[in-house]
């Protein structure tokens, strides 16, 4: 197996930690800023357009020490070695690991089963770059000759979730092609897409790797039905392309092998975005800007790789989330990007995070007896101010918080940016400081109320603060910036699988769910039973087909 497989709990650093986390967890954040004047310094990377300050979490430059520690006894810099190399470490699927070697430049070298990948990667990058400049230009027109309008990209999961965020993170950088998205196969998402659409200037970009996704699957041979309708056959190889690595299934779905753009099995699904996954992101935005994405992926790869681990952002990112989760006990995280740009953030993050480490047995194949993988959420400020803030502030439960902010905006306007920067830095300020019985008591004094009013509405108003947050301030969001952005958080997931001794690259939690479907939608489709349920199923299937 090629990376090691050691229970973390049993590592001398780990009860250094514990000891370590006695000592500490009842400290306040104000306090740790009041003993240490160079704190904010001390505990605050900078690289690049980055400068990424952890002082306000509940840790101190010891807490940082020994984590590395922590890492360190766990081998984590030859784990990062193998996971750039190409080395097995998705041993339960007997792949390596490589979304990285996607965005390497073109004198890297990178090895699986004795092959340089690297040429096929540019060879495919070249293919893409061709096929988006001649959409982009009109000169690939749809079969009556016109020019493409729109954009249809039909995937699922990471085929749908990276170039749907990346798109909507970039649309200050769209061209003229109108994009859309189709997932879910419930067919009244393709129905509402595809009813403003003309078939004559519409090019669906249909991606699975396998090309037997049954929700990419369905909604493809749905909307091909539905072209056919008032187009001929012929021109399907004309406004259909396919990312798959079946390429006789695509070829018989109509697709002209010409426009089938390849992708390997050493590409995870959620980490899949920089492939050829990507078509649609560098149709939208340009060739130029995809290329300036992976650039800047690239970039991170190359920090996570060199940087000690206590200035690495990733790993350190990576270690804190062991430290709430594994000694705080807190199970959730939340991402508050501020900007909506970034909307879809968090929920992309959610597959890339909780499909990844949603794991309960370790890299023995042994049931962990601790915590893994934690739960991800988010909003873009200031919208989550006004939706669950109030429960990040006054909850009962830690929850840890990312908080992504932008030195400039976008379109330059300096009111409207200050006042959002302005809810930045307060919200991490608040969650920090809160406001204790006595200011609160000041407060309520200076509004004239009676002694009565003001007992009563005191507890409520009182603050604990100590509340952790990161603070990520970008210079400007550009899609070099994102591309740094995302691949921070897919090293972060990949440092915690290694902490955790989970595998972090398969998901074979979602195929349970997948073979049950298949059985009763044989059911629901020839009202035959073919399988024992339980009562409440049963009973649901029932209640279903008397009234559908």
């Amino acid at each position: 197996m090629a990376l090691k497989a050691t229970n973390p709990t049993t590592t001398n650093a780990w009860k250094k930690l514990q000891a370590h986390f006695e000592t500490i967890k009842s400290q306040h954040l104000k306090d740790l800023f009041k003993s240490d004047a160079s704190r904010a310094n001390d505990l605050t990377v900078q690289w690049e357009d980055f400068y990424v300050d952890f002082s306000k979490n509940r840790i101190t430059t010891e807490t940082i020490n020994l984590l590395v520690e922590l890492a360190n006894e766990l081998d984590l810099k030859d784990a990062i070695s193998k996971y750039f190399e190409g080395d097995i470490i998705n041993a339960t699927e007997g792949r390596a690991v490589l979304h990285t070697a996607l965005r390497a430049p073109k004198d890297a070298s990178v090895f699986v089963d004795g092959e340089n990948v690297i040429p096929g990667i540019h060879e495919v990058k070249t293919k893409i770059e061709k096929f988006t400049n001649s959409v982009v230009s009109g000169e690939h027109t749809g079969y009556t000759g016109k020019a493409i309008t729109d954009i249809v990209n039909i995937g699922i999961g990471g085929s749908d979730l990276g170039p749907a965020m990346i798109v909507d993170s970039l649309q200050y950088y769209k061209n003229h092609l109108n994009t859309h998205f189709v997932s879910n196969v419930d067919g009244d998402h393709y129905q509402e897409v595809i009813k403003n659409l003309n078939p004559e200037t519409t090019l669906f970009v249909v991606v699975s790797k396998t090309f037997t996704t049954q929700e990419t699957l369905s909604n493809a041979n749905s909307i091909r039905t539905w072209f056919l309708e008032s187009q001929p056959k012929e021109a399907v190889s004309k406004h259909f392309v396919a990312v798959s690595t079946n390429i006789e299934s695509v070829k018989n779905f109509g697709i002209d092998e010409e426009n089938i753009f390849p992708m390997k099995d050493w590409v995870g699904g959620r980490f899949s975005l920089w492939s050829a996954v990507g078509l649609s992101i560098s149709l939208a935005v340009g060739y130029t800007h995809f290329e300036s994405l992976l650039n800047g992926a690239h970039k991170m790869d190359e920090h996570f790789k060199t940087a000690d681990f206590n200035a690495n952002i990733p790993v350190i990112s990576a270690l804190l989330t062991i430290w709430y989760n594994n000694f705080f006990k807190a199970e959730s995280e939340a991402i508050i990007p501020y900007t909506q740009y970034l909307n879809q953030f968090a929920t992309y993050l959610q597959q890339g995070i909780m499909e990844s480490n949603g794991k309960s047995v370790d890299r023995d194949g042994k049931p962990v007896n601790y915590q893994t993988g934690t739960l991800i959420w988010g909003e873009p400020g200031t919208n989550s101010q006004h939706a669950f803030f109030q429960l990040i502030h006054q909850g009962t439960k830690l929850i840890p918080t990312d908080f992504i902010g932008y030195v400039e905006s976008l379109h330059g306007n300096k009111d409207h940016h200050n006042k959002l920067m302005s809810n930045y830095f307060a919200q991490t300020e608040a969650l920090m400081n809160g406001k204790t019985e006595a200011e609160v008591l000041s407060e309520l004094k200076a509004q004239s109320l009676g002694e009565d009013a003001i007992s009563k509405l005191l507890p409520f108003k009182v603050f604990e603060g100590n509340k952790p947050t990161t603070s990520l301030l970008i210079q400007k969001l550009t899609p070099e910036s994102l591309g740094k952005l995302i691949a921070m958080y897919e090293h972060k997931i990949f440092v915690q699988g290694i902490i955790w001794n989970i595998f972090s690259y398969d998901q074979f939690g979602v195929e349970l769910g997948k073979q049950l479907a298949k059985s009763i939608l044989n059911e629901l489709n020839n009202d035959a039973k073919s399988a024992v349920h339980d009562g409440s199923t049963q009973n649901l299937l029932s209640f279903f087909k008397e009234n559908c």
